[in-house]
Formats: structure tokens, C-alpha cells, sequence
């Protein structure tokens, strides 16, 4: 019943795209995520996103399919307190090879871009992995080799906690007592060996020193997987001006964050009288105003949603300072407790293809923001 309820959904998308010029578009060309949690989502909660999970996560297998995903770059992450973390990772990775193997016809894990294409010539999901967070290699330089061998084609030098060898951003800017900031001399070393490897060197959540540092160590292109703009809204976690320049000038890429945090600077203040207004009456915890709070007041939820149209704003911002071929998209998909208005899941891409079109894109820069810009990245990365 399942297989033909999908096959029924997928012949209204082909349908709509027949009425619908840009969702023919959209469907036809290479769309590249470079940020998604749903690992996370599976290994919490004991999901396979193989399964219908609609209502219950952003993505799954099909999903994937319906929104015109191509290339999904998974995200591998724990948070610093993870015990065996490169363990976990590789807990990860397996996840999705197993989900490729009961599912050969929809989804292939890829090493190379050459490989990309030819899974999407077949009508496969190309999936690769972005590990979230240098804690993941356990300061040992060795593990970057293994993971890269297992299909991981970017590491994010830190998630929010600092490992001995690099600065994150969030620490950087609260904490004190920092030892040090920026990369130490090994960091410098593991920063080298990826750019031998082959795998792209992520610039999200790190700090300003580790930023500054890794963009003068590097010998390829990076990526900023999943960050947006400091201008338009200041939180540490978003990219200021002299950062976005120093990207496209290391002919790199910033894939733009969905989280609403991110995007609309207001969102912060709704959130706090959101939690004032319900959570102190029950539980001061913080996670428990995103774990409960969020599920049982959804109403009070959809209406804190960043508009749908700051997706635009912060790609039209890096567009207008650096360029079309510095920017792409970075959901973080199931890893943020709110994504903006109109984007509900992974099925609600071909919006942001109608409406970079509606704002005056050309089909040639569309294709650069939905994922030629990425592409770019990684084959430079490539040896």
C-alpha cells in the first residue's frame, strides 16, 4: 500500500511539474544538501529513514525523492560528551549503508563526484557524510584517513565544544579560559592531510581564530556547511562580512542554514517570552522548552517560524557581496527545532527554486545555488 501511495505522490509531482515550469526545473537539476540530522533523528529514536516518517522527522527515503534531493551529505555528529565518538561515527555510517543495502535502487553511497552522477543517471539518492565536530577523530590524525575511506567528504574542524586542536565559535565567544584559540599546530596538520585526502575542510561552528587560521592553512576550497549571515542577524554561529569575502576568495562555499535562529533575529526574543510564558511554571531545564514545550503548544511554535522568505534575504546578501558562485543550501534539516514558514520537511525544496526565479535568477545561477556551487567545491577537493 505504501509503495503505491508513493508511486501516486510522485505522479502528482511529475504532474505539477508538467504545469509548472520551474518544478521541471527544479527536478532536472543537481539539488545538494549539505547539512542533514535525520542519523541523529535514527539513532535516538530508533527510526530507519527508510520508513515513512512523515510527521514524525523533516526527511526520509522517499521524502528525499518527492523534495528533488540528489546529493544528501548526512551529518555524523554527537556532542562533546559522546564517549567513544569515533565509534559512534562509524555507528552512523553504517545506518545509512544499511539503509543502501535494502534499498539499491533508491540510494547509493558515493565516494567521487564521478560516482555522483552515475547514481543520479540511475535514480538514486548519491549520499556522502560530513562529520560534525573534530572531537569525532579522538585527536588521533589516523581516523580522518579512515573516515574519508568510508565516504566522509568533509569534517567540521568543531561542533560547539573546542577539541585540543581547534576553537569553536560558541566557545570562543563565551568562554574565558581558553587555553588557547585558533588551531594548534596539529590542527594545522589534520587540516593538511584532509586537503591531501581529498576532503573538504567545513568552516561551520568554528571561531573567528580557527576560521582565520584554517583559511590561511588550506590548499583547496572549503565549505561553510550550514551557517548564514552575521549582518542580516548577529548570532555567533552566522558569517560576517570579512568572512563571506575571505570564502569566495578561497573559492569556497557557504550553504545557507534554515534554522529560524539563524535567519531571523527576532526569533531569539519570541523564543524567550515563549519560554518564560510556559516553562519556568513546569521545568527551568533548557532542552526541555525544545523537547516538550515545542510539541505542546505547536501553534504558539509555527508562529515563532523565521518567514520563508529569509531563506532569500541571506542568499541574496552573500549573491550581492561575493557573487552567484559562493553560496548553496545547508538545511540542517532535522537537527534545528524550527525551520522557517512553508519549509516543513525535505519535500519543499522546488519553494526556493520558484523563488530565486520569482527574484530575478537566471536558470544558470538557480543551478549554481541548488548545488553546481557545491559541486564545484568538491571536485577541487578531489584528487
Amino acid at each position: 500500500m505504501r509503495k503505491l501511495l508513493f508511486v501516486f505522490v510522485l505522479f502528482l509531482a511529475l504532474h505539477s511539474a508538467a504545469q509548472n515550469p520551474y518544478l521541471k526545473f527544479h527536478y532536472k537539476s543537481i539539488l545538494v544538501d549539505t547539512h542533514n540530522d535525520i542519523l541523529e533523528q535514527c539513532i535516538n529514536k530508533g527510526y530507519s529513514f527508510d520508513q515513512d516518517l512523515r510527521g514524525k522527522t523533516h526527511s526520509d527515503l522517499a521524502r528525499f525523492k518527492q523534495g528533488g534531493v540528489k546529493l544528501q551529505l548526512f551529518s555524523v555528529w554527537c556532542d562533546g560528551l559522546q564517549k567513544n565518538p569515533y565509534a559512534y561515527a562509524n555507528r552512523m555510517i553504517d545506518t545509512v549503508n544499511a539503509v543502501a543495502n535494502r534499498n539499491p535502487e533508491k540510494i547509493k553511497v558515493v565516494y567521487n563526484s564521478r560516482e555522483m552522477y552515475k547514481a543520479i543517471k540511475h535514480h538514486q539518492l548519491a549520499a556522502m557524510f560530513g562529520v560534525e565536530g573534530g572531537h569525532m577523530i579522538e585527536d588521533d590524525i589516523n581516523k580522518v584517513d579512515s573516515l574519508y575511506k568510508r565516504g566522509t567528504r568533509y569534517m567540521t574542524l568543531t561542533w560547539n565544544n573546542s577539541t585540543s586542536w581547534a576553537t569553536s565559535a560558541m566557545e570562543e565567544t563565551n568562554k574565558k579560559d581558553l587555553t588557547h584559540k585558533g588551531l594548534t599546530d596539529l590542527g594545522k596538520h589534520i587540516v593538511q592531510r584532509m586537503n591531501k585526502l581529498g576532503m573538504i575542510v567545513d568552516l561551520s561552528h568554528v571561531g573567528e581564530q580557527t576560521f582565520w587560521d584554517a583559511i590561511h592553512t588550506t590548499t583547496k576550497p572549503v565549505v561553510v556547511s550550514h551557517s548564514s549571515v552575521y549582518s542580516l542577524n548577529p548570532v555567533f554561529r552566522n558569517l560576517k562580512d570579512d568572512q563571506i569575502k575571505a570564502v569566495a576568495a578561497n573559492g569556497g562555499v557557504i550553504q545557507v542554514n534554515f534554522f529560524s535562529g539563524f535567519l531571523d533575529s527576532t526569533y531569539n526574543t519570541k523564543k524567550a517570552v515563549f519560554a518564560k510564558k510556559h516553562l519556568l511554571k513546569i521545568n527551568p531545564e533548557h532542552y526541555f522548552a525544545d523537547d516538550y514545550l515545542f510539541t505542546k503548544y505547536p501553534d504558539e511554535v509555527k508562529a515563532m517560524r523565521a518567514p520563508f522568505d529569509l531563506v532569500i534575504t541571506h542568499i541574496d546578501y552573500i549573491v550581492k557581496l561575493v557573487g552567484v558562485d559562493y553560496v548553496g543550501l545547508g538545511s540542517d534539516f532535522d537537527g534545528i527545532e524550527s525551520s522557517p514558514q512553508q519549509l516543513d520537511d525535505v519535500t519543499t525544496y522546488p519553494l526556493i527554486t520558484k523563488a530565486l526565479f520569482e527574484k530575478g535568477y537566471s536558470k544558470k545561477d538557480v543551478r549554481k545555488i541548488l548545488g553546481g556551487n557545491f559541486l564545484r567545491v568538491l571536485k577541487a577537493n578531489e584528487n
